[in-house]
């Protein structure tokens, strides 16, 4: 009698039976699959994150790309050419030397003594240097200079006529304390040319 009432129970203790070993079979199974979904998901997570952060930088590289764009072409309706020298491959210092050698004509022409030049090449601060530092050179030069009223004046409006691009960023003008007529010039300026 025991064993048919315990027949009516064994279906169902099967059944119990293998639940358990299924359980205790798949539970590894399920367990790895969930950590190797998780792990893809901080993957994708992490991807998503460069992805981003490559995003921005090459938004920032083209906003560079535009703007040395539109200050070349600002140059180009200024109607003054960058500076050329007549070699190609030079250096810094030898591309800029045609147009220095200008400026310094400038000022003996106009009879201004020059007392020190400081000079920079390709300073990093320089747009052009920061955005198209293979296409142009760039001289940055601190000038003290001595002179009079009249010829600085001329000097100024020959560098304003200058053929060549060039940035003039200050002129500090200050009289000598023993002669008023004589100046003491601090004057900066930037120098291009292509390379």
């Amino acid at each position: 009698m025991d064993n048919e009432k315990l027949k009516q129970f064994m279906v169902p203790i099967a059944v119990v039976v293998l639940t358990l070993v299924g359980v205790f079979y798949l539970a590894p199974k399920v367990l790895e699959s969930f950590q190797g979904y998780t792990s893809l998901q901080s993957e994708i997570s992490t991807k998503n994150t460069q992805i981003q952060e490559k995003q921005a930088k090459l938004d920032e590289y083209r906003r560079k790309e535009q703007e040395v764009a539109k200050k070349e072409e600002e140059s180009a309706k200024s109607g003054k050419p960058f500076y050329k020298p007549v070699m190609a491959g030079l250096d810094t210092e030898a591309v800029i030397a045609g147009e220095f050698a200008e400026i310094l004509q400038l000022i003996r022409a106009n009879q201004i003594k020059v007392r020190s030049i400081k000079y920079d090449y390709n300073p990093s601060d320089d747009a052009f240097v920061q955005g198209a530092s293979d296409k142009y050179s760039v001289a940055r030069l601190n000038m003290e200079m001595i002179g009079n009223y009249s010829n600085y004046d001329n000097f100024l409006k020959e560098m304003y006529k200058h053929e060549h691009f060039l940035d003039i960023q200050s002129a500090e003008i200050v009289p000598y304390k023993k002669n008023k007529r004589v100046l003491l010039i601090n004057f900066k300026v930037k120098l291009y040319a292509q390379k």
